[in-house]
């Protein structure tokens, strides 16, 4: 039987498996066409296209990347231990975290098996400042990280006598 919580957490894993795929599609075809740069706001915001065989925002993406399915066989098993913490805990904010967490994971895992690599599009750069590609799957795991953090945080203090 699952808790409330567990299925809030399936439910954000669904919805951003979802649109990240869903995104990945459509600018992936609308790319091909327009071409792999296409400025959106200038100074700031462009939509590329940029194949990312390393690990998050490029990291080890180099000559002697890992191949795609060590890093989707690691990804695989962060998501597992992800559920099992998902299963003991009663907090939301850890909850909703874990549910991002796993479905930006997923999503990239598909990319790695769909294509070799996985596809990232959003690129802001503000004059010489560059943030590097990413995509609707890393947003959610950078947003359930921080709500996970922000939850150990903030029950930390609520638990304090």
């Amino acid at each position: 039987m699952m808790r409330r919580i567990d299925r809030q957490a399936m439910v954000l894993v669904v919805i951003t498996l979802v649109a990240d795929q869903l995104s990945k599609q459509l600018l992936l075809s609308y790319l091909a066409k327009a071409g792999a740069v296409v400025p959106v706001v200038d100074g700031f915001f462009r939509l590329v296209m940029v194949w990312n065989r390393g690990v998050s925002f490029g990291l080890m993406g180099g000559d002697g990347a890992l191949p795609p399915w060590v890093l989707s066989a690691v990804a695989i098993a962060v998501c597992i231990g992800l559920f099992i913490w998902l299963r003991r805990t009663d907090r939301p904010f850890t909850a909703w975290g874990i549910g991002l967490v796993m479905g930006g994971a997923i999503g990239n895992v598909i990319d790695r098996a769909r294509w070799g690599a996985v596809f990232d599009f959003a690129d802001f750069h503000i004059g010489h400042w560059h943030w590097p590609a990413f995509n609707v799957a890393d947003s959610a795991i950078v947003v359930g990280v921080g709500l996970m953090l922000i939850d150990s945080l903030v029950g930390e203090r609520q638990r304090a006598p």
